[in-house]
């Protein structure tokens, strides 16, 4: 956040989704080395297929 606030960019590669989303404000999903969904991180967290495949939500 401390970044954000210095208007930096980071980008963050993290097998542990629930860090990955609680610290990104955009997120990107792969799967297979392509894009499957982005958008806000909120959002990315919220979507159903996100949370079955990788929160097991």
């Amino acid at each position: 956040k401390q970044l954000k606030a210095e208007g930096l960019t980071m980008l963050l590669v993290e097998q542990n989704v629930h860090l990955a989303l609680s610290v990104s404000d955009y997120a990107y999903v792969l799967s297979e080395g392509r894009v499957t969904l982005e958008g806000e991180a909120e959002k990315v967290a919220k979507d159903k297929s996100v949370q079955r495949a990788y929160l097991g939500i």
